[in-house]
């Protein structure tokens, strides 16, 4: 992805995706790729400098404050039906969105679900910032009480301590321990819970629900292991890591040049943001290593025509339900 008007036809392409759209399969794809000689350098393998591993938490600062308008992204209903459990869930559950942007995920579950509270975090202020305004001019119910931001880059910081310390996660096991804000490094946002609930004053008690849309390919992959465990952590026994991400061979990598690689399957597009590209074995194996269930797993393939250019393109992305188990 080369300019915004590429940025843009993605946008849009995204948001008229369909639950689990089989316009093709993956392997006729798979098997173009994989004999066209242009693109045998996707193919290779790659070992990444350490300063092409580095955070790149600026540049989607930058991206963000570029693409402020809300005109960039689209309300992603789709996922309404891609995840129904967003729609159904019970009164007063908890979910955590990571990596926000303007909102254009929360904005459809706020809209769907009334009861539901949603605690959203983002590497920029001055995103979150767009997106409280953006659902703030949306007609939502109780919006103010219901959409709670905090700035967090959780590649590199981890979640804070008021999501669930271990006594209150202790609580249920019947076990003493000490709480993570004893033991975990204090950056000064990791101890206070600005979000206090009746009779709960130390955290709001592990969520219901974390969605990770379009969020896991924008960090290094030596990172993801430990993002991953975060999310396992944060989430109560039985909740649910609702996934969407880039696929293998979906049609924006195949346009990468060979110089914008930065790791095998990983690329750096030239505003400095980053982009992963999942093959479905890649994501089994870090949420199985974090110690999750996995419910659903495939690829979602969709045929996009871009109406300006009138070209058809083969869009792939990765849709997972990953479930932290039940205790016993």
């Amino acid at each position: 992805m080369s300019s915004s008007g590429d940025a843009e036809a993605e946008a849009e392409a995204e948001a008229e995706a369909e639950y689990f759209s089989k316009d093709f399969e993956w392997e006729e794809v798979r098997a173009d790729v994989e004999s066209n000689p242009s693109f045998r350098y996707h193919l290779l393998p790659f070992q990444p400098s350490k300063s092409q591993a580095e955070s790149d938490v600026r540049a989607w600062k930058r991206f963000h404050v570029r693409h402020s308008s809300g005109k960039f992204f689209k309300e992603r209903r789709y996922l309404l039906k891609e995840f129904p459990e967003l729609v159904s869930s019970a009164p007063h559950t908890k979910l955590l969105e990571v990596g926000c942007g303007n909102g254009s995920t929360a904005l459809p579950i706020l809209r769907a679900n009334k009861d539901v509270i949603v605690y959203a975090c983002d590497c920029s202020d001055e995103t979150l910032e767009r997106a409280k305004e953006i659902l703030g001019a949306a007609t939502i119910v109780a919006f103010s009480h219901r959409f709670r931001t905090f700035c967090c880059d959780v590649s590199t910081d981890g979640f804070p301590n008021w999501l669930v310390c271990n006594p209150c996660r202790d609580r249920d096991l019947q076990k003493p321990s000490m709480c993570l804000s004893d033991v975990k490094h204090d950056n000064g946002m990791h101890s206070t819970n600005p979000f206090k609930l009746e009779g709960c004053e130390c955290c709001i008690g592990g969520v219901d629900f974390v969605t990770l849309i379009f969020t896991l390919s924008a960090i290094p992959l030596e990172r993801m292991p430990r993002f991953i465990k975060e999310c396992f952590d944060v989430l109560n026994p039985g909740g649910m890591v609702l996934f969407r991400d880039y696929g293998l061979y979906d049609m924006t990598m195949l346009r990468f040049e060979e110089d914008k690689r930065v790791g095998f399957r990983e690329y750096m597009r030239l505003d400095g943001t980053r982009s992963y590209f999942f093959c479905l074995d890649t994501v089994r194996d870090l949420f199985g290593g974090s110690g999750f269930t996995e419910l659903e797993l495939d690829y979602c393939c969709v045929k996009s025509v871009n109406r300006q250019k009138g070209k058809c393109m083969r869009r792939i992305w990765v849709h997972g339900k990953f479930q932290k188990p039940v205790l016993n």
